[in-house]
């Protein structure tokens, strides 16, 4: 199993545009091969800081849906609304 840590920064003023962007990735991840759950948090310390962590099977089925024209589509609209592009980190358990 892994876990997917997504970075986005967030403006309050791009927040209503980006939500149902991000509200139309996760109708659209639930039911893809190996994808287990997700949640999203709000960093304290740094306002409009967001990290979603997400949790797959494998890294197999993670690059799948990160190579899918549908999860591209969607992240580059998302994209075009930030400052700085999402950042992702992969992580394994040991």
């Amino acid at each position: 199993m892994i876990r997917i840590h997504i970075r986005r920064q967030v403006s309050e003023e791009n927040r209503p545009a980006l939500m149902p962007l991000i509200n139309q990735l996760r109708a659209t991840i639930v039911g893809h091969p190996g994808y287990l759950s997700s949640e999203t948090l709000r960093r304290v310390d740094r306002p409009g800081e967001v990290l979603v962590v997400s949790k797959w099977q494998s890294d197999f089925y993670w690059k799948q849906w990160y190579e899918s024209p549908e999860r591209k589509e969607i992240q580059d609209r998302i994209d075009d609304q930030l400052a700085v592009k999402t950042q992702y980190e992969v992580y394994d358990y040991e």
